[in-house]
């Protein structure tokens, strides 16, 4: 039934006046705490004078005076004019700019151009070095390594195994950075034979022993008088087969010296191995990894890279080194090995190529920090040598 049309009129002015009353009730609400409003608008503050204490203001006038009269004018006699002019109560004052420009060129570098040393980063879109190719892991190998070496919980070792025929390979932490030892000059007799090869440098040249390159440790040649003079050849041989200190000095400063020689390892690929210090670097500066000095072996084997009379005359020198204690201790009498190998006491170490009576060819390279000295580091390297040899020569890879 439709509502009265009266009703409805009672209805709508009923709801008009609740609205009205619901509105006055929050205006006066509103009014009610109106007063405790902030003001949006703040009051300018009145500026306060500050009192200036005159013992404060007279010291600080004095120490101006101190600084002007006596501190400025020996700062600029001592350190500031004698930088950017040379006077004559300094003349001995030199400024390296460059260093001043870069500080961390005196101790970071890796070539020297020009009288300034730079750092240069590592050839890898064309390094002129062949990286190794490697196929698949040799697994079973690899788990046999391990395990010899948990038997030796003092002994840390990087090993490195890899196959000419197949490309398989045994990896052991191969790209930890380990001293080098006397295997870096396995790169310093790469970096020789490239120098002849460019002509800089011949193996009948003659180089006198001074007691700058006199060394002490390995080689015989640091108890020779120091008017001696030796061939180039001579030199080399003794550096690899009784791996001599002082021959290594003569030779890496006859062919550019340590900026140079770590210039050529960047431009060959290596991105870990470098040299930081003159032989014997007992302190084991100078670094390298297990697989980076696979490669530079590798390489000895490239026609690309080395010619095949520098081959030849490396083979020789490295197939008579007199230390035979470690890698080659594992292997057969009628195995052939060429190798370098490397002892600072808390690092032991032997890198070379094994070529076996059944024509197989592999390369190992053995790094091994240890307690100084111990003889465990030997014992690991003896037992890894005959477990590789069997694995590589009686497994069908």
């Amino acid at each position: 039934m439709a509502t009265p049309l009266r009703k409805q009129s009672f209805n709508g002015y009923k709801n008009t006046f609740d609205y009205n009353k619901t509105v006055q009730s929050d205006r006066y609400a509103h009014s009610k705490y109106k007063t405790n409003v902030r003001p949006a608008v703040l009051k300018h503050k009145k500026n306060i004078k500050r009192k200036i204490n005159p013992f404060a203001f007279l010291v600080q006038i004095l120490f101006c005076a101190v600084f002007v009269m006596y501190v400025a004018p020996v700062y600029m006699n001592q350190i500031t004019r004698p930088i950017f002019m040379r006077t004559p109560k300094y003349p001995e004052v030199r400024t390296d700019m460059y260093a001043l420009y870069r500080p961390t060129s005196l101790y970071l570098h890796n070539s020297h151009f020009l009288g300034m040393n730079m750092l240069s980063g590592t050839e890898t879109k064309k390094p002129q070095m062949q990286a190794l190719y490697e196929t698949y892991h040799l697994v079973a190998l690899e788990n046999e390594l391990k395990y010899l070496a948990s038997k030796f919980p003092t002994l840390k070792p990087s090993v490195y195994v890899w196959d000419y025929e197949s490309g398989k390979h045994a990896d052991l932490n191969s790209g930890k950075v380990y001293a080098t030892a006397s295997i870096i000059k396995v790169p310093v007799l790469i970096q020789l034979f490239k120098a002849i090869e460019m002509g800089m440098i011949k193996l009948d040249d003659k180089i006198a022993m001074t007691n700058y390159y006199k060394s002490e440790g390995s080689g015989s040649l640091q108890f020779k008088g120091s008017k001696a003079v030796y061939t180039v050849d001579e030199l080399a041989r003794v550096m690899i087969t009784e791996s001599d200190n002082s021959a290594t000095n003569m030779l890496l400063d006859a062919t550019g010296g340590m900026n140079a020689m770590n210039q050529s390892l960047r431009k060959w690929g290596m991105k870990e191995t470098r040299i930081n210090d003159w032989l014997p670097d007992l302190q084991g500066t100078n670094v390298t990894t297990a697989k980076e000095m696979a490669t530079l072996l590798y390489n000895i084997d490239n026609p690309s890279f080395l010619s095949l009379a520098s081959r030849e005359k490396m083979v020789d020198y490295m197939s008579h080194v007199h230390n035979n204690r470690l890698i080659q201790a594992g292997l057969p009498q009628d195995a052939i090995f060429i190798h370098k190998t490397g002892d600072i006491g808390k690092m032991l170490g032997d890198a070379g190529i094994v070529y076996t009576p059944n024509g197989k060819k592999y390369i190992v390279v053995m790094l091994v920090n240890r307690p100084y000295n111990a003889p465990q580091g030997k014992d690991f390297i003896v037992a890894a040598s005959s477990l590789i040899y069997n694995y590589m020569v009686y497994t069908n890879l």
